[in-house]
């Protein structure tokens, strides 16, 4: 009989506890459900797009206990999931449009019908969106390449597949926050003929931002394959050349060199520098080195048997100022010793000069020879100062003025040569 009743109550006790844990997890939120109409909307922001939800209609009804989201998607840009909780329905992230678009999204529930706990539904809402399958195969953009010069202005290029139809067109638009609405390229570059990028200089782009852009067209054989591309123009700086370089020799034959940042806003602490060093060897080889430095001045190796040493500098962007930036075209090189040009390759210029002057005064005195005796071919008086200067100066030159006067001699034989 007791061994009866303690059956009882073990079997109620059980009853109880089993009541209590499906109680305890239907109120803790165990069962909570995922959102539902999870949707993905393009608003025409070149990648730009906007995730929405609904709650789950199970907890519609449920006022008193605060609800949360979770919303997962895998950003291509990083090849990784990014995670973030919000207690709106909707979220906007930037999304790469030639791959699928993949999200996720879970319920949170807290408050009172979790005992203060926060719990996450076992499920989740997925979407996957593929890329559009549009446009002639083969013709998307190649070699989209931007430049942000010297922080002034940028300009982006980019190439034609070698699948591109004949005559087609290609179109660049882009978009930041700062617009309602993407726009088309301010001034195209054309290469060619045909398009081969954009210059924004009549367009101010916003720093820190993403700006999204994208390249399409149409051919003969349809619309081509649009690309897509976001990115930071502060990521994409390319400093001015460096012009005033300055190099000399020290009072222990060594080098001293400093140069001049580029002329611009960009700081001077934002540069890395690469110096080239070209310094001629005994053997008459040129030994060349690189040497990267972070200031804006370096002692280099004394001149050996005075041999010329040449140096010239480039610069760009450090990673503490930028995630990446382009190297600058190089300087001019600047040598030492100056290599002086010998004194007699500067005497022919004054020479030359010299020669041309006198010429220019005999063409000039022959000229007016020429034209008075024509004049006076009936006074029988030749213009005897002409006649002199020509024969003095240019025989050859004034070779037909003593033509027409033997004519004239000939013509009139009371007029000797003497009378000149």
């Amino acid at each position: 009989m007791m061994a009866s009743k303690s059956w009882l109550t073990y079997q109620a006790t059980l009853m109880l506890l089993l009541m209590s844990w499906r109680e305890s997890m239907h109120c803790n939120g165990l069962t909570v459900d995922p959102p539902e109409d999870l949707m993905i909307l393009d608003p025409g922001h070149l990648g730009y797009l906007e995730i929405t939800w609904s709650p789950p209609a199970s907890l519609i009804n449920m006022t008193e206990c605060p609800k949360l989201y979770q919303v997962e998607y895998f950003n291509t840009y990083r090849d990784t999931w990014t995670v973030i909780r919000s207690d709106r329905r909707t979220h906007s992230a930037q999304f790469d449009l030639m791959k699928d678009v993949r999200v996720r999204v879970y319920t949170l529930l807290s408050g009172p019908c979790t005992n203060g706990t926060m719990i996450k539904s076992t499920s989740y809402t997925e979407l996957v969106q593929k890329p559009p399958n549009t446009g002639v195969v083969g013709t998307t953009v190649q070699d989209f390449v931007c430049m942000y010069h010297n922080m002034k202005y940028m300009e982006c290029n980019f190439g034609r597949s070698p699948n591109m139809p004949a005559n087609s067109q290609q179109n660049l638009y882009f978009w930041h926050k700062k617009l309602d609405q993407a726009e088309e390229c301010p001034k195209y570059l054309i290469l060619n003929g045909t398009r081969s990028g954009c210059n924004f200089t009549e367009k101010s782009l916003p720093e820190f931002t993403d700006i999204n852009f994208c390249v399409n067209g149409s051919s003969p054989e349809g619309p081509l394959k649009p690309t897509f591309i976001s990115l930071q123009i502060q990521n994409h700086v390319k400093p001015e050349t460096t012009e005033k370089l300055h190099l000399q020799t020290g009072p222990d034959a060594q080098l001293e060199l400093h140069w001049e940042g580029p002329v611009g806003i960009i700081p001077g602490h934002c540069l890395d520098w690469d110096v080239e060093h070209n310094q001629e060897g005994p053997d008459g080889k040129i030994a060349s080195q690189l040497i990267s430095t972070k200031q804006m001045s370096l002692t280099l190796p004394s001149i050996r048997d005075n041999k010329r040493s040449c140096v010239r500098v480039r610069s760009r962007l450090n990673k503490y100022c930028a995630d990446k930036s382009f190297w600058s075209e190089w300087s001019r090189p600047t040598c030492q010793p100056v290599a002086l040009k010998p004194e007699w390759d500067m005497v022919p210029v004054y020479v030359y000069i010299a020669v041309a002057i006198i010429a220019i005064l005999v063409l000039t005195l022959c000229a007016g020879a020429v034209l008075k005796v024509r004049r006076s071919r009936q006074l029988k008086d030749p213009d005897s100062a002409h006649y002199i200067v020509c024969q003095k100066f240019s025989t050859y030159i004034c070779g037909g003025l003593k033509r027409q006067e033997n004519l004239h001699l000939h013509r009139s034989q009371t007029s000797p040569l003497s009378d000149f």
